[in-house]
């Protein structure tokens, strides 16, 4: 299922168009029927105008797929824990009331047992072995004190479900913190009391709080499982159409994806370096910078690293000139002499004259 579409479906599309021209051509398309932007939740190109426009850094902040997908996950824990409330704090209500009318409570239970008695026998049920009908003739033995304590802890008990559904519900972080500490806080009495009596209410219930304390824990990456906050951020930065969007532009300029977001395109006009002075290593992230190790301008590292003319030196250390010396080494003029052995020629030459 694509979150991200449902979303949309339900809510809307979102379109945004950015003043960085980059970017903006990145997030716009011409149509047959026109302009259209790229929704933000689910990537779609919608014709007409965009809904809003402005900086990068002034683009909305949208929910999209796995978002959408743990808000409605949250929102079902967060109706059980109102559902939890709203009895808990009917049962608080019903032992104050309880307390200030004992005695007229006690004496319409002693009217009325007998015909509840008989209707419920009728239908072939005996409600002198039910769990509910001997709780209720406990507490008509309880005294006030007692009484009022139970009232208190329900009430408590019933403003902390209030507060795990509200915190759920709106998914906010302090709201899964604490629903998963005071969930986790309940389950070493639900344990207990597994063990002393399994009924599968028990069973429902404490399978509902594990499953809902693992998945706060895991996929919310609490208390820094799986990275913490930092790893989950990131994760929903990835999923997001503007930074894949940031991505395609730092692709395309050659340069890596965490510059393109601080680029010069988010960068005012009036705060671009002048022609000769350099660039402020602050538009690179401190990650990166961290990464790539202290930084250098760019002026100075060709000299530096590079260096090929002091390196290499090919005219004093192979001097072909001076060692190889063909010309006095092998001498064939002066060695040959070939000029100077016909004599005999002369010699002749002498006779005939």
């Amino acid at each position: 299922m694509d979150w991200s579409l449902l979303g949309c479906g339900r809510y809307g599309h979102v379109t945004f168009a950015p003043d960085e021209p980059d970017l903006r051509a990145e997030l716009h398309a011409q149509l047959a029927a026109g302009d259209a932007w790229r929704c933000l939740r689910c990537g779609t190109f919608v014709p007409g105008q965009p809904d809003l426009s402005g900086p990068v850094s002034a683009a909305p902040a949208v929910e999209h797929g796995s978002q959408i997908r743990s808000k409605l996950i949250l929102r079902l824990f967060a109706i059980e824990r109102f559902l939890r409330a709203l009895i808990v704090l009917a049962i608080s209500y019903g032992l104050f009331r309880y307390r200030s009318s004992r005695l007229s409570v006690e004496a319409a239970f002693d009217r009325d047992l007998p015909i509840v008695r008989d209707l419920f026998r009728q239908l072939g049920y005996n409600i002198e072995h039910s769990k509910l009908f001997g709780l209720v003739q406990h507490a008509l033995t309880l005294s006030s004190g007692t009484l009022t304590l139970l009232a208190l802890g329900a009430l408590g008990y019933g403003v902390v479900e209030v507060i795990e559904g509200t915190g759920l519900w709106l998914a906010r972080r302090w709201g899964e913190y604490f629903a998963m500490v005071a969930t986790s806080l309940g389950l070493p009495l639900e344990i207990y009391d597994l063990t002393r009596k399994v009924t599968v209410t028990a069973l429902v219930l404490f399978a509902i709080n594990l499953v809902l304390v693992l998945y706060l824990v895991i996929t919310k990456r609490l208390f820094g499982v799986r990275g913490g906050k930092t790893a989950y951020d990131a994760r929903l930065r990835s999923e997001s159409v503007l930074e894949a969007a940031e991505r395609a532009v730092a692709a395309r300029a050659g340069v890596p994806p965490a510059a393109a977001v601080a680029g010069a395109s988010s960068q005012p006009a009036d705060q671009q370096p002048a022609p000769g002075q350099q660039p402020a290593p602050s538009r690179q992230p401190a990650s990166d910078r961290a990464a790539a190790g202290p930084w250098v301008p760019t002026e100075a590292r060709p000299a530096a690293d590079h260096q090929p003319a002091a390196d290499p030196q090919p005219t004093t250390d192979h001097q072909p000139t001076t060692d190889h010396q063909p010309a006095t080494d092998h001498q064939p003029a002066t060695d040959h002499q070939p000029a100077s052995e016909p004599q005999p020629a002369r010699g002749s030459a002498g006779r005939d004259s």
